[in-house]
Formats: structure tokens, C-alpha cells, sequence
């Protein structure tokens, strides 16, 4: 029974270090993103990614362009972008490099 408490209170602690705030403006970003595209192409982009099963060789060459040509539309390169910004805003900016001093 001790160790189930434990458990418990460390998964309570790890959702509670989750910073939902961001979490929820990520979902915000990729969402709108998403909803850009028609519904025909939403279905025929999980149908895609479905079928390769994580694996480009799985598909044709057809199925290939298609499906860069859906992420293309989807824009992933902006949505990760867009998150990295979110990230580093989080983050609290840029880090600062210790300087060096050079010894003569």
C-alpha cells in the first residue's frame, strides 16, 4: 500500500511540473494550422502517414510527393518554428556563454 502512495505522489508531481500553459499554446498553433486544410486533405494526410506506418519506403513514389505536398500545405516547418519560439520563450530566452579569457 506505501508503495502505491508513492507512486501516486509522484505521478501528482510530475502533472504538476507540466507546463500547461504552454502545452495549451502549442495546441493553439499546430490546431490552426490543421483546420487550414480542407477536410478532404486532413483525411487523405492521415491516410498517408497511416499506411507508411513511420516508414517513407512503405509508400509509393506517388504516395511520397503527395504526402510533402500535404505537409508542404501544413506548413511543418512553421509550426516547428512557431514552437521553438514558444520554447525558447519558456526557456526565458537565450542562454549567455560563460566568456573566456585567454591566457598569455
Amino acid at each position: 500500500m506505501a508503495k502505491a502512495k508513492a507512486r501516486e505522489s509522484t505521478l501528482e508531481r510530475r502533472v504538476k511540473a507540466i507546463p500547461w500553459s504552454t502545452l495549451l499554446q502549442g495546441g493553439v498553433i499546430v490546431g490552426a494550422r490543421w483546420v487550414a486544410l480542407s477536410a478532404k486533405e486532413r483525411a487523405r494526410l492521415i491516410e498517408l502517414v497511416r499506411a507508411s506506418r513511420g516508414r517513407l519506403s512503405n509508400l509509393s513514389a506517388r504516395e511520397r510527393r503527395e504526402l510533402r505536398k500535404l505537409l508542404h500545405r501544413l506548413d511543418v516547418r512553421g509550426i516547428g518554428r512557431d514552437l521553438t519560439a514558444l520554447a525558447r520563450s519558456r526557456r526565458g530566452g537565450r542562454r549567455r556563454r560563460a566568456r573566456r579569457r585567454h591566457r598569455r
